[in-house]
């Protein structure tokens, strides 16, 4: 059985490799496409781990930058999958340097960051001004790293910094049970189903709002896994 579980994981990374290469070829071919293609790729994802999702709330129409715990690049594929708008990544910008696989930033016109260079800080404010202009919603995980799924680890500054500078409505997402189904590590993929909660706006006039976040999300993810 282990040996079939490790066949099993193998094959769906043979699967993300190839598709994301088939992905970014058409991004290529069809640039204006993007946001479509990128949802059939996110629910052929969803059919082929087959994993459900359970929506708990709505997407705020007001909101114009969603903030999300992360444990596993599962989280990305399912808002991807369900998320109505059009959806600005901050990622990270290892990621866009990346050889060919770079252009799942560049042609969808993500915003990359680097992380260790705090001077980038006004150009990413910048981009996001002008993608937030353009209709998109900015997508940041404030964790800047994935967790367990037990715990919300502690929200870096910059989604504090971007939202107040540009007087964004910012909408909380508590995403549970991404790493049980697909650990981003190992590749291990286990059926399930997974949660996602969209929670109430953000009062940002509040100077401590991102840390009173995280409080909230916190007790609403140990509410739930004590169910």
């Amino acid at each position: 059985m282990k040996i079939l579980n490790k066949i099993k994981n193998w094959l769906y990374a043979l699967e993300i490799v190839i598709t994301v290469i088939i992905v970014v070829l058409i991004f290529f071919i069809a640039p204006s496409s993007n946001l479509w293609i990128r949802r059939k790729w996110a629910k052929m994802q969803r059919f082929l781990i087959g994993y459900k999702i359970d929506v708990i709330g709505s997407p705020d129409p007001r909101a114009n930058m969603i903030i999300a715990n992360h444990q596993s690049m599962l989280d990305i594929m399912a808002l991807e999958d369900i998320h109505p708008a059009n959806i600005c990544w901050i990622a990270k910008k290892e990621i866009e340097d990346l050889p060919f696989f770079g252009n799942v930033i560049r042609i969808p016109k993500m915003i990359s960051i680097d992380r260790k260079d705090p001077r980038s800080l006004p150009k990413i404010v910048k981009l996001v001004k002008e993608r937030v202009s353009q209709g998109r919603v900015i997508a940041i995980f404030p964790e800047g790293t994935r967790g367990n799924g037990d715990k919300i680890l502690k929200f870096k500054s910059g989604a504090n910094i971007i939202a107040n500078k540009l007087n964004l409505v910012v909408q909380p997402i508590l995403i549970i049970g991404s790493r049980k189904i697909l650990d981003s590590k190992s590749i291990s993929i286990n059926p399930g189903t997974l949660k996602v909660i969209y929670m109430d706006i953000v009062d940002t006039s509040n100077e401590n709002w991102l840390d009173d976040t995280r409080a909230k999300m916190q007790e609403l993810l140990e509410d739930n896994l004590t169910k």
